[in-house]
């Protein structure tokens, strides 16, 4: 078992580790216990070349001073909560207001700036655990959580998330890997890479990306993604959903949930050959087309920009959107949250 490197140091001192897990396919795959980040993910293409295809970077002050979130765990709640508004048995809660008036991704100080207690205990899994104490960016509840990364032989990278709180709050965690199935550092856009979600409907949106509580068909629109499609083919129509997001920025709601992990989404890269396929025991998946990532160098000195890679972040529905029978994020107290979500590459 590969022992953890030093990756560096965080602006309060503390050092930052990188995990390696690995597979006898010659997949490997990087994480940092700083925001439970994956780091790179290196996988074979149709020639046997190994192509990394996660944007990340090389220091850790690039991802503490970074705003994409590449590559980490996200939490207490994924996605936006409008007004950092929070109400929980009747009581009202101010969440940190980190997105213009809104609450993003668990706020200043979510899991993805958590230096977390890391574990390996194989080639192919870390066990990361961290501590969330009540009060932290107004959430209530003191939140355990474990994540337990895994690595199969045959190209699963499974994400396995459990947390427990002392008090009734809300939870909903993902990761927020940016993929670009061509290469990080392959220049490419994604358009050329073709998307399918297993989905009839999503969430609309308004113009600060908070659900308006409207679910909406897919059906005859540039939303409906059930078949492979090119993701540039429709991501500039003339559709407001699309025009207001600069993109893809929405959730979808995956068909025929039941709770059980299910194949939701499906990518492909015809260039390098590689094949991404997402399942997920949660109900949603925000698919991101990195319509806002700046212009800016990443590691090993690629350049990163818009629509350079693309997220698909499995969640319950965002802005706390509860729609009967789909669950909502909210977590009783000693109650335990359980899901996983699986990352499995192949070739074409």
């Amino acid at each position: 078992m590969p022992e953890p490197k030093r990756f560096g140091t965080t602006k309060d001192g503390r050092e930052v580790r990188c995990f390696l897990l690995r597979n006898v396919s010659g997949m490997c795959v990087e994480i940092l216990d700083y925001g439970g980040t994956v780091r790179s993910c290196k996988v074979p293409d149709k020639t046997g070349a190994i192509r990394d295809v996660v944007l990340g970077y090389d220091t850790v002050e690039a991802y503490e001073a970074g705003s994409c979130y590449f590559g980490a765990l996200i939490g207490r709640c994924a996605n936006r909560i409008a007004g950092g508004r929070l109400r929980v048995d009747g009581q009202n809660y101010q969440l940190t207001r980190n997105d213009g008036p809104n609450h993003l991704h668990g706020g200043k100080n979510g899991l993805n700036r958590h230096l977390w207690e890391a574990r390996q205990i194989s080639d192919s899994t870390l066990v990361l655990h961290a501590e969330c104490p009540d009060g932290e960016d107004g959430y209530p509840g003191n939140l355990s959580v474990t994540v337990i990364y895994d690595l199969s032989d045959d190209g699963e990278l499974s994400i396995d998330y459990h947390a427990v709180c002392d008090r009734d709050t809300v939870c909903n965690l993902t990761n927020h890997m940016y993929f670009n199935l061509a290469g990080h550092d392959s220049g490419a856009s994604i358009h050329g890479e073709s998307i399918r979600i297993d989905a009839d409907s999503y969430t609309e949106t308004d113009a600060a990306s908070i659900p308006t509580g409207a679910v909406l068909p897919v059906e005859n629109t540039p939303m409906d993604l059930r078949a492979p499609v090119a993701i540039g083919a429709h991501i500039e129509d003339d559709f407001p959903q699309l025009r207001q997001a600069g993109g893809y920025d929405h959730n979808w709601i995956v068909r025929g949930y039941d709770g059980r992990l299910k194949e939701m989404a499906f990518a492909c890269d015809e260039s390098s050959g590689i094949v991404l396929r997402v399942s997920t025991t949660l109900p949603g998946v925000q698919f991101y087309t990195g319509n806002f990532i700046p212009r800016h160098q990443g590691k090993d000195g690629a350049w990163y920009g818009r629509r350079s890679a693309f997220c698909l972040e499995s969640q319950y529905f965002p802005g706390l959107l509860e729609i009967p029978p789909y669950p909502s994020p909210f977590l009783s107290k000693g109650r335990e949250y359980h899901q996983t979500t699986v990352y499995r590459f192949s070739l074409r």
